[in-house]
């Protein structure tokens, strides 16, 4: 072990494996892996079930942090500006009413296009994507609400960033971010050839019923939502979709170089992005919309923030991390954050989609919770 080990408290450490262990030993979850890092390296990681360290995972919206922190180098280039019009980047998408849509909505979910439609066969190439760019409407006034966006927002964001950058989104995201990094195992557009370490979802478990619902929400069922296990199936088991590199959501990784990752935007001792730009992204909060729970939104130009109101469990981040604390979960319990006061970054990851969504939120904000507790020194 590193001699960062030092700060991290060994009983701690051992109640998060046991909780992460909970559903592998009942037989729920195929796999997990779980990393902290801390002061740029990985100071303790694990896989559990079917699963060794060098297994990587589909890590769904955990995705949205890196595109996220590609537009912010677009920022720090002076080259684009987050209140600039979509439509004047991108001229074809400025149809039905979305010319007033900036890029600064697209990133805090507030363009008011959540459910528009694209996937196979449209999204394979550019000019299917910009077809359907061009039938898209508006469902509400940008602007003027919160609702969250899994995958259309951010195919907007991956052609502004080949506008302005004159280069595969994919290529930049490499050659920008990844590569100056040293991250070799968190790729967005994974070649087939190369997928065989990636670990294949499988659905888990039994809904919970409408009486759980009531008892636990107070409704007896859930809003409809295009996050459905069919769509993450087909995202995550579809080597052509993976190796596509699904902006919203198709990244694969392994729990610590996502882990590193965050702990580059901590810090960033490499310089990769514009220490002002970097730092509005991950502490200035610039959508308190709520959600349909009521909960605001808390949301960064890309990230999401703890906050102190009290309700950063509800936000994915459990109930000890400190309130400076940003992430971004992803669908199927992923987790990801890191808490600058404490300088502690941690994934969990796992190939299992539980249909129980209120297990799956108790197990989010149980790890959560005790990752952050495994920190006994402050950062500096």
């Amino acid at each position: 072990m590193s001699a960062e080990m030092q700060t991290l408290d060994r009983e701690a450490m051992d109640a998060l494996i046991a909780r992460a262990r909970r559903e592998i030993d009942d037989g729920l979850l195929p796999s997990c892996q779980l990393a902290l890092a801390h002061r740029g390296e990985i100071v303790a990681e694990w896989a559990l079930g079917d699963a060794t360290l060098d297994t990587r995972y589909v890590i769904f919206s955990c995705t949205k942090a890196l595109v996220a922190s590609a537009i912010w180098l677009l920022i720090g280039d002076d080259r684009l500006d987050p209140a600039i019009r979509v439509v004047d980047v991108i001229p074809e998408f400025g149809s039905n009413g979305k010319d007033v849509v900036t890029v600064e909505q697209l990133l805090l979910h507030t363009s008011g296009f959540p459910r528009a439609p694209l996937g196979p066969p449209d999204w394979y190439t550019r000019d299917g994507r910009l077809a359907r760019f061009e039938q898209w409407r508006l469902n509400w006034e940008p602007g003027t609400k919160f609702e969250y966006h899994p995958t259309a927002a951010h195919w907007v964001l991956a052609e502004v960033i080949e506008r302005i950058a004159g280069s595969d989104y994919l290529d930049f995201i490499r050659t920008r971010i990844l590569e100056p990094l040293g991250l070799t195992r968190l790729v967005l557009g994974c070649p087939v050839d190369q997928q065989g370490d990636v670990a294949r979802l499988s659905g888990c478990g039994v809904a919970a019923t409408s009486d759980e619902l009531e008892a636990a929400l107070g409704v007896r069922e859930l809003p409809l939502s295009d996050v459905t296990e069919e769509v993450l199936l087909g995202l995550g088991n579809t080597p052509e979709n993976l190796a596509l590199g699904v902006p919203g959501g198709g990244a694969v990784s392994t729990a610590a170089d996502l882990a590193l990752f965050y702990q580059a935007l901590l810090d960033d001792p490499g310089g990769v992005w514009s220490p002002g730009v970097r730092l509005d992204g991950i502490s200035e909060v610039r959508n308190r919309f709520p959600d349909e729970r009521g909960v605001p939104a808390n949301r960064t130009l890309g990230l999401v923030v703890a906050g102190d109101d009290g309700k950063s469990a509800w936000r994915g981040m459990g109930y000890t991390v400190s309130p400076t604390t940003f992430g971004h979960n992803g669908a199927g319990g992923q987790i990801a954050w890191a808490d600058p006061a404490t300088g502690l970054s941690f994934v969990y990851l796992t190939n299992g989609l539980d249909r129980n969504v209120l297990r799956e939120a108790l197990r989010t904000s149980g790890i959560a919770s005790r990752a952050a507790g495994c920190v006994t020194t402050p950062a500096s």
